[in-house]
């Protein structure tokens, strides 16, 4: 079991893409030729002040900074650095251990589709996660539809939470098992697994493993991304005490947690040998233990971080740190050395998110929001 990370301060997430795949599989690893900007330090600037455990945020398509209070069940938009207006509530919730408000995302095309969805435990009929459709109408929450929910996944441990719309339009969810591993490859239950659904909680047809499932095989996580090049899903995933990961995985792939799992030998050989194979094994893997948290893609483009384009980001909780990864040519792999120590915090690390406005990226813990900086 998960030491630091599971105590109640954590418990917190183009071209249309190939399906089943999320992209074609190229050939190769070479590494990335040196970009010749030479890369800055990092430095963080707080954008909002809120001691309320913002687990989750978001932003609107004119920059709003949405932002989820775990325990309160408050989702707000921020106004200044100290204020913010109420949107909605979240009512019902349970906030045991790691579960709470989990996650938020806008709907792709608000607010033309004025949709937000939020992915929280709750006691509704019974203790479950739940991800809620909720309607915005002139910037206040008017109700809510619960498109998903799930009493199996439930559970005071490893409830996941992170949620977002992928390049493909369709809604990812992180889901955990619950606490017991064999859940992550059975394939009756949504607990430890990626979810893959429509805006209006339907199944898509295309989805290899059944269902809404997209990969099986989980632990339990809080964060993903898309790559912006190949669309790839890139996920942190939080193992046992013997080694959490950083995957990349495509529609229909098996992470390999399960009911074989153990830590008396070599990670991750001994964590990810469950289910049927191929096995998809982690990129990178880390022992002693990170407890890895939300991740983001500072694109080709840029981030206002010169020499940092093209490379991921992801925040961990039980050292405070954000790390950042540089990957081969083909994007396929990571690139020898790397992740390497982009900011070292006080604070234990919980969302990351780009602002489609200004292209910078942004990242909260217990205290608050802030903006990645050249220092």
């Amino acid at each position: 079991m998960k030491r630091t990370v599971r105590v109640a301060a954590l418990a917190l997430t183009f071209s249309a893409l190939a399906i089943p795949s999320l992209a074609a599989r190229a050939s190769g690893l070479r590494e990335t030729r040196p970009t010749g900007v030479q890369a800055v330090s990092l430095a963080a600037q707080k954008v909002l002040n809120d001691s309320n455990f913002p687990a989750a945020f978001t932003f609107g398509p004119q920059g709003g900074l949405f932002f989820a209070d775990r325990f309160s069940g408050e989702i707000r938009l921020k106004l200044t650095v100290s204020s913010s207006r109420l949107v909605f509530t979240v009512t019902n919730l349970s906030t045991d251990g790691e579960q709470g408000l989990l996650g938020i995302a806008l709907d792709p095309n608000y607010p033309t589709s004025p949709y937000l969805y939020a992915y929280a435990t709750r006691n509704d009929g019974g203790l479950v996660n739940e991800i809620l459709k909720i309607t915005i109408s002139s910037g206040v929450g008017t109700g809510s539809t619960v498109i998903w929910t799930s009493q199996t996944t439930a559970g005071t441990y490893h409830d996941g939470g992170r949620i977002l719309f992928g390049p493909d339009g369709k809604l990812y969810a992180q889901v955990g098992e619950a606490h017991d591993s064999s859940n992550a490859q059975d394939l009756s239950t949504d607990a430890g697994k990626i979810l893959r659904m429509n805006s209006n909680g339907n199944a898509p047809g295309d989805n290899p493993l059944g269902g809404r499932i997209f990969t099986r095989g989980m632990r339990n996580g809080f964060g993903f991304a898309f790559d912006p090049v190949k669309h790839l899903l890139w996920e942190t995933e939080n193992g046992p005490e013997c080694n959490d990961e950083l995957n990349q995985f495509d529609n229909g792939d098996n992470g390999a947690w399960g009911p074989n799992e153990n830590c008396s030998g070599t990670s991750p050989n001994d964590t990810n040998n469950s289910g049927p194979k191929p096995w998809t094994f982690p990129k990178r893997w880390f022992t002693p233990t990170i407890a890895p948290t939300g991740a983001v893609f500072c694109p080709a483009g840029g981030c206002g971080l010169p020499g940092h384009a093209g490379h991921l980001f992801f925040g961990s909780w039980n050292d405070a740190k954000i790390r950042e990864v540089r990957f081969t040519a083909n994007r396929l792999g990571v690139l020898a050395g790397w992740p390497k120590i982009a900011l070292n915090r006080s604070d234990g690390i919980l969302s990351m998110e780009r602002n489609p406005v200004n292209g910078h990226l942004y990242f909260s813990d217990q205290n608050g929001i802030y903006e990645l900086v050249p220092a």
